[in-house]
């Protein structure tokens, strides 16, 4: 029997990182959610050992509002991830964070609708997770720390508000998220930070601003060909930044005795069911 590779560092991101590693094995995983968004591929970057999964899949064939976000955390949760790096493509709402600028974000708002929210719906005791401080302080510091050193223009504090998508913001929406201080939107952040919580899993983005949002800074209408266009300009650059920050996150360790606030964020609570991994 041969059994399934190991990885404790997790990377979710578009399908161009499927070249991102030098040697990869592809692992097909089941769970009780569903198919991911496609198969888990494990393989070295950096010298650690990483699972990545496509978040839209082969082909981006999975708009934002029906990505299946619990399957994607269970399956990198059950084959030994513990730390998660999810890059994703924001519009600024702030005129000084242009295209090209990374947000490393403290804070995220959620506005979105629809989607499963949480992996304990079912019948049995109730979980309730705490939220406050949704990102791994340890990550950000890395991810901050790694495109300084790229050279990228970094924001190291932010509010990522999450819009169900997949149209982008009217000017008026715009509007209202900028005058409640908010800092960048997108369209993938939520649920799948809180979903990694539920998970006792360190969840970090690393968002790359591709445009202005409507109306930001005498901005007009934000169009799919612009967004794809700055963000393949980026992907480079981004992907030396994740590079960095995986081979600098700290090693793995046992789920009794880590002392990273996320990965005990389910210390005292009954569950269920047994987590995976």
């Amino acid at each position: 029997m041969t059994s399934t590779p190991r990885a404790d560092l997790g990377l979710i991101g578009g399908s161009g990182f499927y070249e991102f590693f030098e040697a990869a094995e592809r692992v097909s995983v089941t769970t009780p959610f569903g198919d991911p968004s496609d198969d888990l591929v494990i393989g070295e970057v950096g010298g650690r050992r990483v699972a990545f999964i496509a978040r839209h899949g082969q082909g981006h064939r999975f708009p934002p509002h029906r990505v299946n976000y619990r399957a994607n955390l269970w399956a990198l949760r059950s084959v030994g991830v513990r730390q998660v790096l999810a890059p994703c493509a924001v519009g600024s709402l702030e005129p000084r964070l242009g295209p090209g600028t990374i947000v490393v974000p403290d804070q995220v708002v959620d506005r979105t609708w629809g989607r499963a929210h949480t992996v304990y719906d079912a019948e049995g005791p109730v979980v309730h997770v705490g939220f406050a401080d949704p990102y791994c302080p340890r990550g950000r510091a890395i991810a901050i720390e790694s495109a300084s050193a790229a050279g990228k223009p970094v924001a190291d504090t932010g509010t990522l508000v999450v819009v169900n998508g997949p149209r982008f913001s009217s000017k008026a929406e715009s509007a209202w998220h900028q005058q409640a201080g908010w800092t960048v939107v997108g369209m993938t952040g939520m649920p799948e930070a809180s979903i990694a919580r539920e998970l006792a899993m360190c969840f970090t983005t690393i968002a790359l601003v591709t445009d202005h949002d409507a109306g930001v800074d005498g901005g007009e209408a934000v169009t799919h060909e612009e967004v794809l266009a700055v963000f393949a300009k980026n992907v480079d650059g981004l992907k030396e930044i994740l590079r960095s920050a995986l081979g600098a996150m700290p090693a793995d360790e046992p789920d009794d005795t880590a002392s990273c606030a996320c990965r005990r964020s389910l210390d005292g609570i009954s569950l269920p069911f047994e987590l995976p991994g």
